[in-house]
């Protein structure tokens, strides 16, 4: 069974930071592209950051870019987003994908269960 589990996400204080984590099982994170993306209540899901295969390419939504970083560990089980300078705008919950194309959520087949994050100023 293909599962995403997120954790990481919480409250925080206007430009705070926070670690979101999603770690892999029955499926790899070496072949498919990954990606964050988030959700806010009344909005379409957009992406935030993404993970392209097999060039690795590292993608970022302008509205982010420069604040927010995506990794992946050694044993490529666990991917990260580290948030920095935290805006109220970036409230919503995030959730991690793969086995997608670029950054369009519509491309990605599997997800978490989302983990949510909310700023505050």
């Amino acid at each position: 069974e293909v599962q995403l589990v997120e954790s990481g996400g919480g409250l925080v204080q206007a430009g705070g930071s926070l670690r979101l984590s999603c770690a892999a099982s029955g499926i790899s994170f070496d072949d498919y592209a990954i990606g964050w993306f988030r959700q806010a209540p009344g909005k379409e899901r957009e992406g935030v950051a993404c993970i392209s295969r097999p060039d690795g390419f590292r993608y970022y939504s302008d509205s982010v870019k420069g604040r927010f970083t995506m990794s992946i560990d050694d044993a490529r089980i666990t991917v990260y987003l580290e948030m920095n300078s935290l805006k109220p705008d970036d409230t919503a919950v995030y959730y991690c994908a793969t086995e997608g194309l670029d950054c369009d959520p519509d491309d990605y087949d599997y997800w978490g269960q989302g983990t949510a994050v909310t700023v505050f100023s």
